[in-house]
């Protein structure tokens, strides 16, 4: 899952979308340094990411980037979960998406002195061209892969794994359709065991 679908899986917690959010920013025990809802954020997006991961239908949809991607297809696997998360009107109506964002990128601006300086250094790109609403299309979905293949240690061209995005697509997509539904109940369950928020 990549941001659109952590910030969603916050579920409107302020501190709980901070950590959630920051999460690939704080190593080991530096999530020690925060307050522990925003603990409780980090930890939440670290088995958000683990069930992602070990889900059986992730492991299948993967399969159609892995030979452009190699040990990437996963990470781009969660940019593709987000477009279809940002269309799925059974979650949120379009003008929600928008709220969504809105209140993410308030959220974090306020919550500014907890941010670690690389994730604070992007956020006004993340919000000044509103990644989370724009991965409903799919140019930015194209953008998203550009930025992830730059940073990748052992990939230097795109646009064969785009390609393999369009050519999946409904697969793709059908994959999303089974798979969102599990990780939803999985982060509500984890919340729900939280002494702040149950």
């Amino acid at each position: 899952m990549n941001y659109l679908a952590h910030a969603y899986l916050s579920f409107r917690y302020p501190q709980l979308l901070v950590g959630n959010m920051i999460s690939d920013f704080v190593k080991g025990k530096q999530k020690f340094d925060y307050p522990p809802i925003i603990q409780e954020g980090i930890m939440l997006h670290r088995s958000i990411d683990h069930f992602t991961d070990t889900h059986a239908v992730t492991t299948q949809a993967k399969k159609h980037f892995k030979a452009a991607a190699g040990l990437y297809a996963g990470a781009f696997m969660d940019i593709v979960y987000d477009h279809f998360l940002a269309l799925d009107e059974n979650q949120h109506s379009e003008t929600e998406w928008i709220q969504l964002a809105g209140f993410t990128y308030r959220t974090l601006k306020a919550s500014r002195e907890w941010l670690p300086a690389k994730f604070a250094y992007m956020l006004p790109y993340m919000e000044s061209q509103d990644w989370l609403y724009n991965y409903r299309f799919t140019w930015g979905i194209e953008n998203s892969f550009k930025g992830l293949t730059h940073r990748a240690a052992y990939l230097s061209d795109y646009k064969p794994i785009y390609r393999a995005f369009e050519e999946n697509y409904e697969d793709l997509q059908n994959a999303y359709q089974q798979f969102f539904p599990n990780v939803k109940s999985h982060a509500l369950q984890h919340i729900e065991q939280l002494p702040a928020t149950g």
